[in-house]
């Protein structure tokens, strides 16, 4: 795969995940948020099933075992997936598709933060000014009030604590073992069992209901869930980093644009001001330390 058709593909990652807010919130007319989330979960890791395999065969003809230690750790994750997709997808019942797609991003500036109080990592000089960026962006999205964010946007900002300590934690232990798509697929397991089990202790369950919310069931697994993933695993391995960054932060503008043509949302000046704001600084956090270093080199 060519570098040029590596960045194609993550950019119809991010339309797939940016859209995939919008089937999200629909959903929630029929469904209760566990059941939709456990079963687009379950069938996302029914999706990428053969590639496990594939992998564990690998993985075996090189003598490579799994221990529980690696089990338990890849279910926590599992863990953190769940919390984070579920406060997100509670909020989404009480907000719009354009403040849950930006407020969901401001998990990036969060990770180097948390990996510097967690890991002492000490975070690159720009994040600072990306979490203020984010902050200020925040607070324009509310329209200059904190006070006037929804309630779902409460419980939506919650759920970044979820993602970034995802990310932060995911690509370590996917590494330990070369292991993506078995990290991946016991993820997937776990939140959608959580989701399942909790759902069917908490919501009601109708046949009727889950026929009206299959199609939003389908895109979220099969899409969202089990071809997105497969096509950012496959498109990262040809590409720049820096590149995948952009193009999968555009997942925030396709949420906001779906959110305009599907459902009719419309921001102030002031709110789009924020969304921008809250944009620039998730590219900052991710683009200018690689900037710098790539400079340093050559100088």
């Amino acid at each position: 795969m060519t570098r040029t058709r590596a960045n194609l593909t993550l950019l119809l990652v991010a339309l797939i995940w940016g859209t995939t807010f919008v089937a999200q919130q629909l959903v929630m007319k029929d469904l209760g948020p566990f059941i939709y989330t456990g079963s687009r979960f379950l069938l996302g890791a029914l999706i990428i099933v053969p590639m496990a395999l594939r992998e564990y065969a690998r993985l075996s003809d090189r003598g490579v075992r799994i221990k529980a230690a690696d089990l338990l750790a890849w279910c926590g994750l599992g863990g953190l997936l769940f919390g984070g997709i579920i406060l997100q997808q509670i909020g989404l019942g009480a907000t719009t598709v354009t403040n849950a797609g930006f407020l969901t991003a401001l998990y990036m500036p969060l990770v180097p933060v948390l990996s510097w109080l967690m890991l002492r990592q000490r975070p690159h000089l720009s994040v600072w000014a990306a979490v203020i960026g984010s902050l200020v962006g925040t607070l324009l999205l509310s329209g200059g009030e904190l006070s006037a964010l929804a309630e779902g946007d409460y419980w939506v900002i919650g759920s970044t604590i979820f993602w970034a300590l995802h990310v932060l934690f995911v690509g370590r232990i996917a590494a330990d073992k070369g292991t993506p798509i078995l990290v991946a697929l016991t993820q997937f397991i776990v939140c959608g069992l959580l989701s399942i089990v909790w759902g069917g202790l908490t919501e009601t369950i109708e046949a009727s209901s889950l026929w009206a919310g299959l199609p939003a069931i389908l895109y979220g697994g099969i899409l969202s869930v089990g071809v997105g993933f497969t096509l950012q695993v496959v498109a990262q391995r040809h590409t720049q980093a820096a590149d995948a960054a952009v193009l999968l932060s555009a997942e925030t503008l396709f949420a906001g644009l779906a959110g305009a043509l599907i459902l009719g949302e419309r921001l102030t000046a002031i709110q789009f001001t924020g969304c921008a704001l809250i944009f620039i600084s998730i590219l900052a956090v991710q683009l200018l330390p690689m900037w710098l270093q790539a400079r340093s080199k050559t100088n």
